[in-house]
């Protein structure tokens, strides 16, 4: 009798792994199809041709994918979280033109813990803002500049996003473009957080402020 209540209740367990890991995997995919959705709305919005719209989805999707791969689980360490600096580098890496971040594109920000359930919406934030410099900022100029720099202020994360030697740009399509629903919603719903802009001669200052907490989960 005892052993065919263990081979039961081995069974009963056996069975809710397998809907848990389903309703995971389920969860996971719904995702993975909102983010290609978002991404292909950024894209198309900013391509002139079907070729440019390709390409720059391409890209968008290698940079998103390597930022998911830093914070995929080792077995052997289950680490599941990557530095911001790490992050923003590997997103950013997509579009320097001159191959390398360092030169025209400088990210100096603190070692700050990003979560794998934050990975995304930074994405998705950087990729908006990347897209908008390269359409009116400081990356559609030769001699553009991005600088990328954060503090940690008590419980919060304040990110600034500094564009210089790009051209004056139209408040009216910077706000429309860098102040994008997708970017507000995602850093105050996501990681409770608020942005905002300022636009001195020939560029943009962005300031993301987000909660510690959130950002590490």
């Amino acid at each position: 009798m005892f052993g065919i209540f263990l081979d039961v209740s081995e069974r009963k367990l056996a069975e809710e792994a397998r809907e848990m890991l389903s309703g995971e995997m389920s969860h996971r995919v719904k995702n993975l199809f909102a983010i290609a959705t978002a991404l292909t709305a950024i894209a198309s919005r900013n391509a002139a041709t079907t070729k440019e719209m390709a390409d720059d989805l391409t890209r968008r999707l290698i940079a998103l994918g390597q930022a998911h791969e830093l914070v995929r689980p080792v077995l052997a360490e289950q680490k599941k979280t990557t530095t911001l600096a790490t992050l923003l580098a590997t997103l950013l890496d997509a579009y320097d033109d001159r191959g390398a971040i360092g030169d025209r594109i400088r990210v100096a920000v603190p070692d700050i813990l990003v979560g794998e359930a934050s990975v995304t919406t930074i994405a998705l934030v950087v990729h908006e803002l990347a897209t908008n410099s390269l359409k009116y900022g400081s990356l559609s100029a030769e001699a553009g500049t991005l600088d990328v720099t954060a503090t940690v202020d008590q419980g919060d994360v304040e990110i600034v996003w500094t564009e210089l030697g790009g051209p004056r740009v139209d408040v009216t399509k910077g706000q429309a473009g860098f102040g994008s629903k997708l970017v507000n919603l995602s850093i105050t719903s996501q990681l409770g957080g608020a942005i905002t802009f300022e636009w001195p001669d020939k560029g943009a200052v962005v300031v993301l402020r987000m909660s510690k907490a959130r950002l590490g989960v």
